[in-house]
């Protein structure tokens, strides 16, 4: 099995091309500030869920870099706050934008909670 198989995986890679897709509509003055945080932190869920799960032969380690796509996830959501607020945002797609944040973090829940399912195993 290849992390691309893990479904918190596949939907956060799905997630993060939607941010990236939507975020080119942002004003040109959030450039280096929403719209790369957003980036960067909805991407970084996909990429810590990557590393932890090629080290998952040292538990501590996976669950380290799990705890931290969790982390990500938290923050990505944190920015959905701020291009609601900032009106960029529909309701609409913000409401379905932090649906598929929570199911991510639910997922990535699952994974802190059942390690062993994952293959990490202490031995």
């Amino acid at each position: 099995m290849d992390f691309r198989d893990l479904l918190a995986y596949q939907k956060a890679f799905a997630l993060s091309m939607k941010i990236f897709e939507i975020s080119k509509g942002f004003p040109t003055e959030e450039k280096y500030s929403l719209i790369d945080q957003i980036r960067r932190s909805s991407r970084s869920v996909c990429v810590n869920i990557g590393e932890g799960y090629r080290k998952r032969r040292y538990p501590a380690h996976f669950i380290s870099k799990i705890s931290d796509a969790d982390m990500e996830n938290s923050e990505t959501q944190i920015w959905l706050d701020f291009a609601l607020s900032c009106g960029y945002l529909e309701r609409v797609s913000y409401d379905d934008l932090q649906s598929e944040v929570s199911e991510i973090g639910k997922l990535i829940g699952y994974m802190l909670a059942h390690p062993e399912k994952f293959g990490a195993v202490s031995k």
